[in-house]
C-alpha cells in the first residue's frame, strides 16, 4: 500500500477550504442560479384540494387562486373598514331595483316592495387570459388540442408538455359561464345552496343541467361534454361583449361581497372543453390542478410532493398600487410605491413543509420571507413590553424582523343549546345559569395560557373591523364585565355565585333534588394539548362547584349531535365570509337554527324580538340607523347569553426587513401582487447569517496532520532503512 505524500494530502484538502471561502451558503435549499432573483419564498403543508373557482372555499386554496383569477370586485388593500373596489369589472356594478311587475323602483324604495335586484357589470376591453394550451390554434384558426383521445395524451405528463399555447380576450360571457358552473351536476359548488336562494332561476337550472347530463351520459358515455351555452339561466344575461347582468331575488346588498370571491371570476369555455377530454382528469389535467385566469400570476408548477410555483402572467393587463389608505399607512411606509404598476414580484415558490420546526429554522436563516408563530417558537419570537403590547425579542430585533398583529374577522365561542332542558330556554333560571357560567369562565386567562395572548375576549358576536363593533365602555357586555379604570373587568365569582343561587343551584346543587348539577360539554378535541384545555375548563366550572363532564367524539358524530340538538354545551367558531354584521348576527337568527332548519345557528337561539330586528337590519346600508338596531340586538343577545362569548383570535406574522408593502387583510386573499422584495438585501443577509462554521474542518485537518504525518514519516524512514 502506498501512503499519500504531504503534498497529496494538501491537494486533497485544498478544495474544501476553497469551498468554505465561497460566499454561497452551504445550507441554501434553493438553486444557486436563483440567488438574488425577485422571488418570494413561502410554504404549504398539504396540497390544495380544489383550484377550480366554482369549488374552492378553503384558505390554502384561496392563497393560490386569488392570485390567478379576477372576480368583478376586490377589497381595497389598505383601507379599513374593508372597502370594495373594482377588480375584474371596469367600475362598481350598477344596481337597480324592480317590483313584481318589472317596474324600475327608486333606490330609496322600501324593501317590502322590491321583488328583484339587478346588478349590471361592465368589464374593460383588451384583457387577455394567461397563455394556455386550451387557446392554442393552428393557422386556420382551429383549436389544436381539441378532439384528443386518451391515447393522444400518452406523452403528456404535466401542462408544460403541451408546447403550443394561446390566449384570447376576456368577454362578459366568461363571467356568465362561471355562474352557470355553480349549478353544474359534476362540480358540487359549496355555495350553490346559498346562491340558489338568491340568483333567480339557479335552483331550477341545476335540475335542468342534471337531466341534460344524465341524457348525455346515457347517449355518449361518462366523458360527454355538457355545453352550458345551450342552456340559458334566467338570472344572468349577456348584454354585449363587455357587459352582463345578474338578477337577484328581493334585496340582498351582501351580494356585492360575494362578487369579490373567486366563485364569480370568469372561466373560459375553452378551458372547460379542453379539460373535459378523455384521459385528462386521470392525468390531473383539470381546473382543479391547473387554473386558467387573467390575474397577475399563473400556476406553472403543481407538484404537491415538493413545490407549487406562481409566475408573473405575461399577458396581465396591469394594475397600480393604491395611492391612499388609512391614517398611519404613509408613516409605516405602505405608500412608498403609490401609483406604481403591479405585481412587483416575478415568482412565488411555495415549498412543502409538513413540520413547523424546519420551517421556523429556515425562516431564521432567511430562506423563508415570512412566518407565522407556533406555540413552540412563541417565546423565542415574542415578548410583551411594559405597556402590555407584544413585540419581537432581542434576537429578532438583531435581524430586523418585524412583527405585525391583527385581530381576525372571526370568533371562537362556547354555545349553549337553547333546546336543552337545563341550560336552554328563556326562563330566568336557565338565563341566570348561563350568565353565571359566562362570568366564571375566564377567557382572559384562556387567551393568555392557550393562545399566547393572541386574542381579545369577545363582548359580542361582532369582531373588530366589522361594522357594528364597538370598543370601549359602550362596547362591553354589562352582564359579564364592569368598566373599571378605563378598561373592562370581569365580574367577581361572588356575583356569579349569586346568579347561580338565584337560578336554583346554590353551591352547585339543584335546589329541588339536592344533587350536584352535572353539565356536559361535547367536543371533538383530543391529545395532550386539548386535555390541558379541558382540565382548565373543568376548573373554571368548579369555581361555582359545577361538575363538567366531557363527551369527546369524532367530528361526524359531533356534527350529528349538533344537527339533532343532542349537545348541551359545545365549542364552535365562525370565520367571516364577508365583512358585514349580517354574516355574524345571523348566527343567532331563529329561522337559521341548526335543528329543523339546517342553518348555522348551532345554539338554536330563537328570540322573537331579535329575529324581528334582524330582518330589519340585514338588508340595510351601513349608517347610524343600522348601528342603533345592531346595538339593540346585541343588548338582547347579551342578556339572554346563548353563547359564552369566547374570544376573537389575533394573528401574528413575522416579516424580514426585505419584505415591503405588507399589511394584514383578512378579507382579501390576493395580497401577493402588492408585496415587494428587496432580493439584494435578502442575499446579503443569507450569507451573513449562514456563514459556514470552519473550526470543525480545521480541527479535523489538524487531527489528520497529527495522526497521519507521523505515520508517513515513520513509514518513509522504515522504507529507507530497508533500502540500505
Amino acid at each position: 500500500m502506498t501512503l499519500p505524500s504531504l503534498k497529496d494530502l494538501f491537494v486533497c484538502l485544498l478544495p474544501l477550504f476553497l469551498a468554505a471561502c465561497n460566499m454561497t451558503p452551504w445550507n441554501n435549499p434553493y438553486p444557486e442560479s436563483d440567488d438574488g432573483k425577485n422571488i418570494l419564498y413561502s410554504s404549504f403543508t398539504e396540497r390544495p384540494k380544489h383550484l377550480d373557482p366554482a369549488q374552492s372555499y378553503s384558505a390554502n386554496e384561496l392563497a393560490i387562486i386569488a392570485q390567478i383569477y379576477e372576480p368583478p370586485l376586490q377589497y381595497h388593500y389598505l383601507k379599513r373598514p374593508y372597502t370594495l373596489i373594482p377588480f375584474g369589472a371596469a367600475e362598481m356594478p350598477r344596481l337597480a331595483y324592480f317590483d313584481k311587475q318589472g317596474k324600475r323602483l327608486p333606490d330609496t324604495a322600501d324593501d317590502s316592495i322590491i321583488d328583484s335586484s339587478v346588478y349590471e357589470i361592465h368589464i374593460p376591453p383588451g384583457v387577455l387570459y394567461q397563455p394556455h394550451p386550451a387557446f392554442a390554434r393552428d393557422q386556420n384558426g382551429k383549436l389544436i388540442y381539441q378532439g384528443m383521445t386518451a391515447d393522444d395524451l400518452a406523452h403528456f405528463q404535466v401542462l408544460s408538455d403541451f408546447k403550443q399555447t394561446g390566449s384570447r380576450e376576456l368577454v362578459a360571457e366568461d363571467f356568465v359561464h362561471e355562474i352557470k358552473r355553480l349549478a353544474h351536476p359534476k362540480l358540487h359548488s359549496p355555495i350553490f345552496g346559498v346562491m340558489s336562494d338568491y340568483i333567480v332561476g339557479l335552483k331550477a337550472y341545476a335540475n335542468t343541467l342534471q337531466k341534460a347530463q344524465d341524457a348525455l351520459v346515457a347517449k355518449e358515455g361518462r366523458n360527454a361534454y355538457l355545453d352550458l351555452s345551450q342552456y340559458p339561466l334566467e338570472g344572468v344575461e349577456v348584454v354585449d361583449r363587455y357587459t352582463y347582468r345578474l338578477k337577484i331575488k328581493g334585496k340582498y346588498p351582501q351580494m356585492a361581497y360575494w362578487l369579490a370571491m373567486p366563485f364569480f371570476a370568469p372561466v373560459p369555455e375553452e378551458a372547460d372543453r379542453f379539460y373535459s377530454q378523455p384521459g385528462m382528469v386521470e392525468k390531473n389535467f383539470s381546473l382543479d390542478w391547473y387554473p386558467v385566469g387573467t390575474g397577475p400570476y399563473m400556476l406553472t408548477v403543481n407538484n404537491p410532493n415538493r413545490q407549487m410555483v406562481l409566475e408573473r402572467n405575461p399577458n396581465f393587463h396591469g394594475e397600480r398600487y393604491p395611492v391612499e389608505g388609512e391614517p398611519g399607512d404613509e408613516t409605516a411606509g405602505l405608500l412608498q410605491d403609490a401609483g406604481k404598476p403591479m405585481p412587483f414580484i416575478d415568482k412565488v415558490i411555495f415549498s412543502l413543509e409538513k413540520e413547523s420546526i424546519p420551517y421556523w429554522n429556515k425562516f431564521l436563516q432567511g430562506y423563508y420571507d415570512l412566518s407565522g408563530i407556533s406555540s413552540d417558537s412563541f417565546d423565542q419570537a415574542v415578548v410583551v413590553n411594559a405597556q402590555g403590547e407584544p413585540t419581537v425579542t432581542d434576537s429578532m430585533k438583531k435581524k430586523n424582523i418585524r412583527l405585525l398583529t391583527s385581530v381576525s374577522t372571526s370568533t371562537n365561542y362556547m354555545g349553549f343549546n337553547m333546546l336543552d332542558s337545563v341550560v336552554g330556554g328563556a326562563s330566568d333560571q336557565a338565563r341566570k345559569l348561563r350568565q353565571a357560567i359566562s362570568i366564571a369562565v375566564d377567557y382572559e386567562e384562556f387567551v393568555s395560557i392557550f393562545a399566547n395572548g393572541r386574542g381579545i375576549p369577545a363582548q359580542s358576536l361582532i369582531p373588530p373591523g366589522i361594522f357594528g363593533y364597538k370598543g370601549g365602555k359602550e362596547g362591553i357586555n354589562p352582564y359579564v364585565y364592569d368598566w373599571v379604570n378605563g378598561a373592562p373587568k370581569r365580574k367577581s365569582i361572588e356575583e356569579a355565585k349569586r346568579l347561580l343561587a338565584e337560578a336554583g343551584y346554590a353551591d352547585g346543587r339543584d335546589a329541588k333534588t339536592g344533587k350536584p348539577l352535572l353539565l356536559n360539554l361535547d367536543t371533538t378535541g383530543s391529545g395532550p394539548d386539548f386535555k390541558a384545555r379541558l382540565d382548565w375548563l373543568r376548573k373554571q366550572f368548579m369555581k361555582l362547584n359545577l361538575q363538567l363532564q366531557i363527551r369527546s367524539t369524532d367530528y361526524n358524530r359531533f356534527q350529528d349531535k349538533i344537527r339533532s340538538g343532542n349537545a348541551q354545551i359545545f365549542y364552535w367558531g365562525w370565520n367571516a365570509d364577508y365583512p358585514d354584521p349580517e354574516n355574524f348576527m345571523f348566527l343567532l337568527h331563529g329561522p337559521n337554527s341548526r335543528v329543523g332548519k339546517e342553518g348555522e345557528n348551532s345554539a338554536n337561539y330563537n328570540n322573537p324580538e331579535y329575529n324581528r330586528l334582524f330582518e330589519q337590519m340585514k338588508t340595510m346600508e351601513n349608517g347610524d340607523k343600522r348601528q342603533s338596531i345592531i346595538d339593540e340586538m346585541l343588548k338582547i343577545a347579551r342578556y339572554d347569553a346563548p353563547w359564552l362569548w369566547g374570544y376573537h383570535p389575533k394573528e401574528y406574522g413575522l416579516y424580514h426587513a426585505w419584505m415591503h408593502n405588507v399589511k394584514p387583510n383578512h378579507m382579501a386573499n390576493n395580497g401577493l401582487k402588492y408585496e415587494r422584495i428587496d432580493a439584494k438585501l435578502r442575499s446579503q443577509k443569507q450569507r451573513e447569517w449562514n456563514q459556514p462554521v470552519l473550526w470543525p474542518l480545521a480541527g479535523m485537518f489538524l487531527l489528520l496532520f497529527v495522526v497521519i504525518v507521523p505515520a508517513v514519516i515513520a513509514y518513509r524512514r522504515r522504507e529507507k532503512m530497508v533500502a540500505r
